[in-house]
């Protein structure tokens, strides 16, 4: 007799650099197989079918029974989102604001998020107790949707008080819509918080994402059915929990920290620690959150990426742009070897060499003939699928003309600071992809790591050794050399980052990490005092690169670091173990003594008395939670509620003044 079926979740995480999948029986909570693969940004396709092929073969060599009818649930998991708001990667969009005046744009951070995008605004609006303040001027934005559809891939909505009243944005969805076909987001379906500004940065962030999911999501559906496997597909949100893939459509942006949720859900189940710090580490992102009796702690105020702080619900993660491809750069007026890491990703050497050896190392052999060390030596360039149609300024033409259709040197494109700075805006579009040398080259220079190609790597080091600092001088002798300052550096950055959440997690300064002190405590500089700074609980490692640096971090920080068995692919681990939650809340107001208004989204329902206002919000909350929780593709599911009531003080008397019934459903999801 064969072996009997095996019931498998295939857990599958797409990050910057490697994508992952696991294999992963729940019933004796075993990896079965696992497998990594390059992340093919130009075509995503390729490195998750790799991946998921390779954990297939990996299974099936160990247990005949390991077959794609076996999966009976399959999980995703993703820094795509997150690494584009870092990058400031996202798809054009156009923000539409209702009711707002101009003052609002620079409110909330919004005109920061906006950047060069369009923005229309029109009037409209409610007030906070969902009364229309003024008609939606319908005419004015259908007249600017037209010129502004051709050249933004989505829209995003905010109004005055949607939370209150939602009509307007409804009605402008509608119209947008029908003029332009291109999807819109309005911002009451992403929050019911107040804070019209901020909720038009989350709306906008999503308009921009919504495209990049939605390739990500038809991709590795069709892969999997290509494979004859048929599963839900679940996403997992940056609070940690899993929906649908159908679900996350309309709304991408909360998967805003997906990757670094599943990694800290996957790194809880991993090492058995109640309390821990753990650090992710990858290609692209640094990602750290404090774990407490168990459970990682939510952030109270939204998902805060790339410098923009927004209404997205996710556990309490500090994201910094520091990985081991991580672009290196000399410090402006450094003296010596001043180096700054980050927030970029650029390609390692040593990786684009895999597949593009002897233009690589003939480039890198050229510029080391020089006499004199050039200003973009080590670094080669390529246009990404992308650059294909897309709208050009004149500078930026002339660098994709000089580019061409292959893998060129940096120094043949680049002539001038205008052409630089053009390079940089095709670069932030992802149109223009950069190679150069980075920490995960150091570490192949060094004999920490094994994989890539160890020649690309040592000329590069070579190369950028020859920088000269402000007086001059080489800023080091040999590739060895400038490799150790290259990993020290980063090891030192991200003993500052992951400091800094432990203070953060303490209510701490977050910035206290960076003082002068405690570098002089980091460092070991001071002569005449002892000054100690230090971890208190263990730090979990992981990530491919966890074991090549985080040793040294827990040295700096004198914490033990531990760095688990499967710890580099805990976020595809994460991905399949977490459970589909959703939360819901309305709000009950008062515009008047006994009159009360319960926002359910559209115009509000008006009650009379009190507590059947709490008890009616209390069935709608409720029944929106059990619908909004099989939508997202629970099986089984819970529904816990609560009731929290706003009152102040009027002479001796309490008065009501808001209300909040909030639902949370939760429940594992359905199998195949």
């Amino acid at each position: 007799m064969g072996e009997q079926p095996r019931r498998l979740a295939l857990g599958i995480d797409t990050g910057g650099t490697y994508t992952d999948a696991v294999l992963y029986e729940d019933a004796s909570s075993e990896v079965i197989a696992k497998a990594k693969a390059p992340t093919t940004h130009d075509d995503l396709a390729v490195g998750i079918e790799a991946a998921i092929d390779s954990a297939f073969a990996a299974g099936a060599a160990v247990h005949t029974a390991v077959t794609p009818t076996a999966i009976e649930l399959v999980s995703l998991s993703t820094t795509l989102a997150t690494n584009a708001l870092v990058e400031g990667t996202g798809r054009p969009a156009c923000l539409v604001t209702i009711g707002f005046d101009d003052g609002a744009l620079d409110r909330g951070g919004l005109r920061e998020a906006i950047g060069d995008d369009d923005v229309i605004g029109v009037a409209g609006g409610h007030n906070s107790h969902g009364d229309e303040m003024e008609p939606l001027d319908l005419e004015s934005l259908a007249a600017r949707v037209d010129e502004v559809a051709d050249h933004v891939d989505a829209f995003a909505v905010t109004a005055q008080f949607a939370t209150r009243n939602a009509d307007h944005e409804l009605a402008a969805r509608d119209l947008i819509w029908q003029r332009s076909g291109k999807p819109v987001t309005c911002s009451h379906r992403l929050s019911a918080k107040l804070n019209g500004p901020k909720r038009g940065v989350t709306a906008l962030l999503n308009a921009r994402l919504i495209s990049m999911i939605e390739d990500l999501v038809a991709t590795t559906a069709e892969i999997l059915s290509n494979r004859g496997v048929d599963a839900p597909l679940m996403i997992v949100r940056g609070n940690g929990s899993l929906v649908s893939a159908d679900f996350v459509r309309d709304r991408p942006v909360e998967t805003i920290l997906s990757g670094p949720a599943a990694s800290l859900i996957g790194a809880a189940h991993l090492a058995g620690r109640a309390d821990a710090i753990i650090a992710d580490i990858g290609g692209t992102t640094t990602d750290i959150a404090v774990l407490r009796d168990g459970e990682p702690e939510a952030g109270p105020d939204g998902a805060d990426i790339g410098g923009h702080e927004t209404m997205v619900e996710a556990v309490r993660m500090h994201t910094h742009g520091l990985g081991g491809d991580s672009e290196v750069r000399l410090a402006d007026r450094a003296i010596g070897a001043q180096l700054e890491i980050g927030p970029r990703r650029v390609v390692p050497l040593s990786l684009l060499a895999v597949t593009d050896r002897d233009t690589v190392l003939a480039v890198l052999r050229r510029q080391l003939g020089e006499d004199i060390p050039g200003a973009h030596d080590g670094r080669l360039v390529r246009l990404t699928a992308r650059a294909s149609g897309a709208r050009l300024d004149p500078n930026e033409l002339r660098v994709v003309t000089a580019i061409g259709d292959g893998l060129v040197a940096l120094d043949s494109v680049v002539s001038s600071s205008v052409h630089e700075r053009a390079l940089g805006r095709l670069v932030s579009r992802a149109l223009v992809r950069v190679a150069a040398f980075t920490p995960t080259d150091a570490s192949r220079v060094l004999g920490q790591q094994a994989t890539f190609d160890a020649e690309a790597a040592r000329l590069g080091a070579e190369l950028f050794a020859r920088k000269r600092d402000r007086f001059g001088a080489a800023i080091a002798e040999t590739s060895e050399r400038i490799s150790t300052l290259v990993v020290g550096a980063l090891v030192r950055r991200s003993a500052e980052a992951v400091l800094g959440a432990a203070l953060d997690r303490d209510d701490l300064p977050l910035d206290g990490s960076t003082t002068e002190l405690v570098a002089a405590a980091l460092d070991g500089t001071a002569v005449s005092t002892r000054l100690d700074v230090g971890l208190a609980v263990p730090l979990v490692g992981l990530g491919a690169p966890a074991a090549t640096y985080y040793p040294a971090v827990g040295s700096l920080l004198g914490s033990p670091v531990e760095i688990p068995e499967h710890a580099d692919v805990a976020n595809a681990i994460g991905a399949v173990v977490g459970k589909v939650r959703v939360r819901k809340e309305i709000t009950v107001t008062a515009p008047r003594r006994g009159v009360y208004r319960i926002h359910a989204g559209g115009e509000p329902e008006t009650v009379w008395e009190r507590p059947d206002a709490r008890d009616r919000a209390i069935e709608l909350v409720s029944e929106a939670a059990a619908v909004a929780v099989c939508d997202a593709g629970a099986g089984d599911y819970d529904v816990e509620t609560r009731w929290l009531e706003k009152t102040i003080d009027v002479e001796g008397r309490p008065m009501f003044v808001e209300g909040t019934a909030i639902a949370v459903a939760a429940g594992r999801p359905r199998l195949a």
